[in-house]
C-alpha cells in the first residue's frame, strides 16, 4: 500500500514538473515535410528587433468558399508562427461583409486598392459564386500597410490558385513587415531624357516603389555640358529604371551609365528593338528597326537586342469593334504580337507570378563572358521570328490569328522555340569604354573603372511592359487591360525585379520556398459522397454495438460462475 502511494506521489509530481518546465520552455515541431510551418531566416529577421505591437487585420472571416477555408487555417498558422517568435505580433480575423454598412466598407476597400474576389464555387453539384476579400491590414506606429493574400494565375484552378497563394503568404507578411519596420534607405533614379515614357504611364509601378524606397526622376540632358557632375549625382541612387527610350544615346550618356554601372550601380532596361510607324499611303502600322546607339552596350555586357518581333501563339487577346458605331459589337481577336510569358523558372523574381504580357517584343541573344546569365522571361515553344520591315494589315491579321489558334501552326514557320524576352546579368561587368577613348575625362575622385564591382542589370526587350493604360487621363494599375477586363503579371514582375536588385537582406529569396497543399478531388468527392457518409455513420454504430454486446456478454460470464 505504501508503494502504491509514493508511486502515485512520484507521479503527480512529474506532472506538475512538466507543466511548471512548460510554462517557461515552449517548444514547436514542424513535421510536415515542406516545413511549412518553419519560418525561414529572413522572415525572422523582419520582426526581430520589434518592440511594440503589430496588429495585423484578417479578412479572411465569414460564409466563403470552401477552398479558402484553406488558406484562412494556413494564414492563421503562419501568422501564430510570426507571434511565437515575437509576442509583439497580434492578429484578429474579421468578417468585413458584418459591418453596419457593408457596401461603404466595400468601396472603402475598392479605394484603397483592396479589390474582391469573385469566385466560382463548385459543391454537390451545385455551382455558386462568392465574393471575399482576401487581404490583410497591418499596422505599426501610426503606419499602416496592405497585404495581399490571394495569387491569380491565368488558367488555374481554384485548388491551384489557393495553393500558389499559400506558398506566397510567408513572403507576402514578411515584406508587409519589412515595409512597416524599416526607414526607406535604397534610392531609384527613373532616368530621362531620351524619349522615355511619360510619367503618367509608369505612375502606378513607381507610386507602389515609393512605400518601400526613395524613387526620383534623373535627366540626362545635363550630360552634354556638365557629365562629371551629372554622373557624381548618378552615383548616388542605387538603381536606375530606363523605360523605352525612343531617342538614341550620345557616347557621353552611355559612359556616365556605364561608370555608374563599374561602381556598382543597379540598372533594369527596358528597350524596344523595333518602333512601330504609320504607312502615310495606306494608314497601315510598319514595325521597323529602332536605333538607339546601344548595341556595343549590351554588347560588351553579353547580350543583343535584335530588330526582329516574335509571334507567339501564346499570346494576349485585343478587342475589335464590328458593325455599325451604333450597333457595334466589341470582339476579342487573338494577336500573335502580344506574346504572354508564363515562366517555369524558379527564379524568385518570376516565380509564383501570372503571365506578363508583351508588345511587339523582339528577341534577345545571350552572348559568352563572365558575366552570370538569367533567362527569367521568354516565348512559349511555338514562336515565329519575323524580320523587320513589316506592314501590318489588321484586316489580314486577325483571320491570319484566328486560323493559327484553331486550326494549329504551321511547324516551319512557328519554329524558333523558346527565345529569350527578359535576361537577368550578375557579377563584374567590364565596361563599354575600355580600351577606347573617353567621351569626357574624370577628375581625381571618380576614377574611371574597367571592372565594376559585383552587381546586377536586367535588360527587358519591351518598353511596355511597364507602362500602364489610363481611363480618362488617370493611370490604371499595372497590368490591367481595361479593353478584356484581364490582369497580367507586368506589375508583380517589376516589383519583385527591383525587390532584387535592391534587396540586402535576400528576403525575396522566400518566394522560392516550395509548399505542397493536398487538396480533395471533388469529382471522386461526389461520386462517393454517400458510401463515405455511410461509414461515417454505421461505423461508430457498429464499433459500439460490438463493444456493448462484448462487454455484456464478458460481464454475464463472469457474474454467473
Amino acid at each position: 500500500m505504501k508503494n502504491k502511494f509514493v508511486y502515485i506521489v512520484f507521479v503527480l509530481l512529474c506532472i506538475v514538473a512538466v507543466n511548471v518546465v512548460s510554462h517557461y520552455v515552449y517548444s514547436r515541431f514542424d513535421m510536415t515535410q515542406d516545413k511549412r510551418y518553419t519560418l525561414s531566416k529572413e522572415a525572422k529577421e523582419t520582426v526581430a528587433t520589434v518592440n511594440s505591437p503589430i496588429v495585423i487585420d484578417v479578412f479572411l472571416q465569414g460564409n466563403f468558399p470552401p477552398e479558402f477555408k484553406r488558406l484562412q487555417i494556413e494564414t492563421e498558422q503562419l501568422l501564430a508562427e510570426f507571434a511565437n517568435y515575437n509576442p509583439n505580433i497580434k492578429f484578429n480575423f474579421v468578417n468585413p461583409l458584418e459591418s453596419d454598412n457593408p457596401e461603404a466598407l466595400q468601396q472603402q476597400f475598392a479605394s484603397q486598392g483592396m479589390k474582391g474576389a469573385q469566385v466560382e464555387v463548385r459543391e454537390n453539384g451545385k455551382v455558386s459564386t462568392e465574393i471575399v476579400y482576401p487581404w490583410a491590414l497591418a499596422y505599426f506606429n501610426e503606419r499602416t500597410v496592405k497585404i495581399p493574400l490571394l495569387k491569380n494565375t491565368l488558367g488555374a484552378t481554384s485548388e491551384e490558385r489557393i495553393n500558389n497563394s499559400v506558398q506566397n503568404l510567408e513572403y507576402a507578411f514578411a515584406e508587409g513587415f519589412h515595409k512597416l519596420i524599416n526607414a526607406k534607405s535604397k534610392r531609384i533614379a527613373v532616368v530621362k531624357g531620351n524619349g522615355e515614357l511619360d510619367d503618367r504611364y509608369v505612375a502606378d509601378l513607381f507610386s507602389t516603389l515609393r512605400d518601400t524606397y526613395y524613387t526620383a526622376p534623373f535627366t540626362l540632358d545635363s550630360a552634354a555640358v556638365a557629365p562629371l557632375r551629372t554622373l557624381e549625382q548618378l552615383n548616388s541612387f542605387d538603381l536606375a529604371v530606363i523605360a523605352k527610350p525612343t531617342e538614341a544615346f550620345t557616347d557621353a550618356e552611355k559612359y556616365i551609365l556605364d561608370q555608374f554601372t563599374m561602381n556598382g550601380g543597379a540598372s533594369i532596361w527596358l528597350v524596344d528593338g523595333t518602333e512601330l510607324i504609320e504607312n502615310p499611303e495606306n494608314g497601315n502600322t510598319v514595325i521597323i528597326p529602332r536605333e538607339l546607339n546601344l548595341g556595343d552596350f549590351f554588347f560588351k555586357y553579353g547580350v543583343r537586342i535584335n530588330p526582329n518581333v516574335l509571334k507567339d501563339v501564346y499570346c494576349a487577346p485585343i478587342v475589335m469593334a464590328s458593325g455599325d458605331e451604333r450597333d457595334a459589337q466589341y470582339n476579342k481577336y487573338p494577336w500573335l504580337y502580344h506574346p504572354l510569358s508564363a515562366s517555369a523558372n524558379d527564379h524568385p523574381i518570376v516565380n509564383n507570378i501570372e503571365a506578363v504580357k508583351f508588345e511587339y517584343v523582339s528577341g534577345i541573344d545571350t552572348l559568352p563572358n563572365a558575366v552570370k546569365k538569367t533567362i527569367l522571361l521568354s516565348s512559349s515553344p511555338i514562336t515565329k521570328k519575323q524580320g523587320t520591315p513589316i506592314e501590318l494589315d489588321i484586316n489580314k491579321e486577325i483571320p491570319e490569328a484566328l486560323s493559327i489558334v484553331n486550326q494549329g501552326p504551321n511547324p516551319s514557320e512557328f519554329n524558333a522555340g523558346e527565345t529569350p524576352t527578359a535576361v537577368l546579368l550578375e557579377g563584374e561587368f567590364p565596361s563599354v569604354f575600355s580600351n577606347r577613348i573617353k567621351p569626357f575625362k574624370l577628375s581625381a575622385a571618380i576614377k574611371d573603372k574597367t571592372k565594376s564591382s559585383p552587381t546586377r542589370m536586367l535588360v527587358i526587350s519591351d518598353g511596355d511592359v511597364i507602362k500602364n493604360q489610363l481611363d480618362n487621363g488617370r493611370p490604371l494599375e499595372l497590368g490591367f487591360d481595361k479593353w478584356t477586363q484581364a490582369f497580367y503579371g507586368n506589375k508583380e514582375f517589376l516589383l519583385n525585379a527591383v525587390n532584387y536588385m535592391l534587396d540586402d537582406s535576400g528576403l525575396i529569396n522566400i518566394r522560392n520556398k516550395k509548399i505542397a497543399v493536398p487538396f480533395l478531388d471533388p469529382q471522386k468527392t461526389i461520386a462517393e459522397r454517400s458510401y463515405w457518409q455511410l461509414v461515417n455513420i454505421l461505423l461508430p454504430l457498429t464499433l459500439l454495438a460490438v463493444f456493448g454486446f462484448a462487454f455484456g456478454y464478458f460481464r454475464k460470464r463472469k457474474y454467473t460462475r
